[in-house]
């Protein structure tokens, strides 16, 4: 059974801190709707963004999966150790997040990840783990619901942009479940929901810089309202981003709102054979 977040913030004489955006999932039905989710075994290993008070942790450690748990938080480390430290499939990293060295984790059988992700980290976080795609299992992640229709969104629409682009190249991304407010402590102002990000066999569209690509797509979403042309003429003289869409098989009168993954990473490939 899982103890309520408010119950383990009073044992330990301690209060969610608003300047790190901490909101401790308190919903059973979310956590075990985010650890049926990760669909772990016992001979798995998973890495949990942000443990926080380790409601979650405990959770998947039921499972009988082993649970590397990611903490910055000193104070909340301090109630990890305190709380789960005897137990024997846990491990808890003292570290951002954001830096962390994930290949670390890898194992024979690659690693799932889980978490609540901090609002204000959730674009660095998802673009950190993309460099380690190949050799991660699914993510199940709680992010602002408004991120998550945009991560769901198809090409065309308002909500489409760059981190679409560049997740859904790889991963299939399918919603979970819809967190209302109140399933934290303390209520954030806006709805969450959960998502789950699970490797493609192949990817929407084959290149060989990773980098570039998103590069690529990151140049072309921050000028969404020109025509792609305009917008690739931040990266190349107009004429050569011009080349670039017709060896792709590209519209260059279009808006890269308007562009799936395969046209981006055509364009990639155009551009990384013309040596730019």
């Amino acid at each position: 059974m899982i103890e309520p977040p408010g119950q383990v913030l009073r044992r330990h004489g301690l209060s969610a801190r608003k300047q790190w955006g901490q909101h401790f999932l308190r919903d059973p039905s979310v956590h075990r709707a985010i650890v049926g989710a990760a669909g772990l075994t016992a001979e798995d290993r998973v890495v949990e963004i942000g443990a926080g008070l380790g409601t979650l942790t405990s959770g998947l450690l039921e499972t009988g999966a082993e649970v590397w748990a990611i903490e910055r938080d000193r104070d909340l480390c301090e109630v990890l150790r305190a709380e789960l430290g005897t137990h024997p499939r846990f491990v808890l990293h003292e570290a951002d997040a954001v830096r962390f060295d994930y290949t670390t984790a890898f194992g024979e059988r690659p690693p799932a990840i889980v978490g609540n992700l901090p609002y204000h980290l959730t674009g660095p976080l998802l673009f950190r783990l993309l460099e380690f795609h190949a050799n991660t299992g699914p993510w199940v992640v709680m992010i602002q619901k408004e991120v998550a229709d945009r991560l769901c969104a198809p090409p065309g629409s308002k909500t489409y942009g760059g981190i679409t682009v560049g997740l859904s190249r790889l991963r299939e991304i399918e919603g979970v479940v819809r967190v209302p407010p109140g399933a934290f402590l303390p209520p954030p102002r806006v709805d969450s929901a959960v998502i789950r990000l699970s490797p493609r066999s192949a990817p929407r569209g084959e290149v060989s810089d990773s980098v570039g690509f998103l590069a690529l797509v990151r140049t072309a979403f921050q000028r969404r309202r020109k025509t792609l042309l305009n917008a690739l003429s931040a990266l190349a003289p107009r004429e050569q981003a011009r080349a670039w869409c017709e060896t792709a098989g590209v519209d260059s009168t279009l808006r890269p709102e308007r562009l799936g993954p395969e046209q981006f990473a055509a364009l990639q490939r155009a551009r990384e054979a013309d040596g730019a």
